[in-house]
C-alpha cells in the first residue's frame, strides 16, 4: 500500500513540474527580442497582451450594417476607399478572392482579384505573375513572366 502512494505522489508532482515548467517557458521565453547592443527585452505571448485604446482588431465582426462609416477608418476613407460593408464584416473589395468587386462576387479557382476584377495571373497582361505588374508593350504574359521563352 505504501508503494502506491509512493507512485501517486511520484506522479502528481511530475505533473505539476511539468505544468509549471511550460507556463514560464511560454510567457517569458517565447518572444525575445534585442532591441539595442547588450539589452534583451522580454516579449509576453501574443496571447497575453493587450491592445491599446481605440486599435481595432481587422478581422472582427464590426456590425457595419448597423454603421457603415466604420469601414471607412480601414480604406482611409474618402470616395476613393474600395473597403466596403460585406456581410457584416469591413471588405476590401479590390483584393479579396471572396468579394472582388463585390460582395459575394467569388474568383474561380486559379483567379486572383486585382483591382476588384479576377484575374488569371499566369496569362494577364496587365497583371502578369502578380497584381498591378503589367508587361511592357508587345510582349506576352505566359506563366507569369512577360516575354516567357
Amino acid at each position: 500500500m505504501a508503494f502506491v502512494k509512493l507512485l501517486v505522489t511520484i506522479a502528481i508532482t511530475t505533473a505539476i513540474t511539468i505544468a509549471v515548467i511550460t507556463t514560464r517557458t511560454n510567457t517569458t521565453v517565447e518572444h525575445t527580442s534585442f532591441d539595442a547592443p547588450g539589452t534583451l527585452t522580454i516579449k509576453p505571448s501574443r496571447f497575453l497582451t493587450q491592445k491599446e485604446v481605440g486599435e481595432r482588431n481587422p478581422n472582427a465582426a464590426d456590425h457595419c450594417n448597423k454603421d457603415p462609416e466604420i469601414c471607412s477608418f480601414y480604406g482611409g476613407g474618402g470616395s476613393n476607399s474600395t473597403v466596403t460593408c460585406c456581410n457584416n464584416k469591413c471588405i476590401d473589395v479590390a483584393s479579396d478572392d471572396k468579394n472582388c468587386g463585390a460582395c459575394k462576387n467569388k474568383c474561380k479557382f486559379s483567379q486572383t482579384c486585382c483591382r476588384g476584377q479576377c484575374v488569371y495571373l499566369s496569362y494577364d497582361k496587365r497583371h502578369c505573375g502578380q497584381c498591378n505588374h503589367p508587361c511592357e508593350f508587345g510582349e506576352l504574359c505566359v506563366y507569369g513572366l512577360c516575354n516567357y521563352a
